[in-house]
């Protein structure tokens, strides 16, 4: 049994990954502000006393000597509004790249060992190499958001090499399902329910990406954790196919019951400032340890519609 502390815990991955730590009979503590996440989602453990809760920003002070005696910390507290970044990008340098180093001087000083970080796919900016390997070069960041968590891999790098610590760092593609609060399927989501005859989409409808269904991406995340020691350990994670956004429309539409819907594009190659239209990562690093992705990109889209439907 381990001590683990996940930030952002509350919310839609994270909630996911307190479910697993728990079922593998961990001791969980959770820092989360709610400002996206919700302690429902962490009902079940918290009424069990399976999981402690603490309500707290983690650029405020306070939650720090809550980590001592810890193990591992699970970072995936962090503002993802890629749309957002891109008129007031304040947020995201404070709340990805400030409270990232705030964790990280945390866990330095109370001796927590291993750090788990979730990155993004936008790190790589428009990548001419696809399906994008770890290794490829140069990363040059299209947004405020993947540039603030490309800036949180080099802080990470860094402390692991000066403070001999350990790092899992996970470059997701775009991780959906049970719980998601944001993104193309909420929006159509909210938008269809609003006007089920019409459906407003960003874009030209034709950007095309990989998507992964929330528990298969948590299950690679532990593998990864499992099968590998190196001080910094980076691995793509996602699909190894891709859906383009009018197919998601669809899906979406026809899991409402509804028939007709008349698609109305915003027009251009992207969706928003920032918005990358083709991205599929390449999983062979994580491949090659022996994962196997258990799912398809329709698949998760599908399962993911259902889950938020219901």
């Amino acid at each position: 049994m381990m001590f683990c502390i996940v930030t952002g815990g509350a919310g839609f991955i994270g909630s996911h990954v307190v479910d697993a730590l728990v079922a593998a009979g961990n001791d969980v503590l959770v820092i989360d502000d709610c400002s996206a996440g919700t302690p429902e989602n962490l009902a079940q453990h918290l009424a069990s006393g399976q999981v402690t809760f603490i309500r707290q920003n983690l650029l405020d002070d306070g939650w720090q000597e809550h980590l001592e005696g810890g193990d591992r910390v699970y970072h995936i507290a962090a503002d993802p509004d890629v749309r957002q970044s891109a008129m007031t990008p304040d947020s995201q340098v404070r709340n990805n790249v400030i409270a990232t180093y705030r964790v990280l001087e945390a866990m330095r000083a109370h001796d927590v060992p291993e750090l788990v970080f979730t990155s993004t796919s936008t790190v790589y900016g428009e990548a001419s190499v696809i399906p994008t390997p770890e290794t490829y070069t140069p990363l040059e960041p299209i947004s405020v958001y993947g540039a603030t968590k490309l800036a949180c891999e080099a802080l990470i790098s860094s402390y692991c090499h000066s403070f001999d610590m350990r790092a899992w760092v996970y470059r997701f593609a775009n991780i959906i399902g049970e719980r998601s609060n944001h993104g193309v399927i909420w929006d159509f989501i909210r938008k269809l329910r609003e006007n089920p005859r019409e459906l407003e989409i960003l874009g030209d409808g034709r950007q095309t990406k990989s998507y992964l269904e929330v528990g298969e991406c948590v299950r690679a995340v532990q593998f990864g954790i499992d099968h590998s020691r190196d001080p910094v350990n980076t691995f793509n994670i996602g699909s190894e196919d891709w859906i383009d956004v009018v197919t998601i429309a669809d899906i979406v539409a026809e899991e409402m019951d509804l028939s007709g819907v008349r698609y109305r594009f915003t027009g251009g190659a992207r969706g928003w400032v920032g918005d990358v239209p083709k991205m599929q990562l390449s999983v062979e690093k994580l491949k090659s340890l022996g994962w196997r992705c258990g799912t398809t990109s329709q698949a998760s889209v599908r399962t993911a519609v259902r889950a938020m439907l219901e």
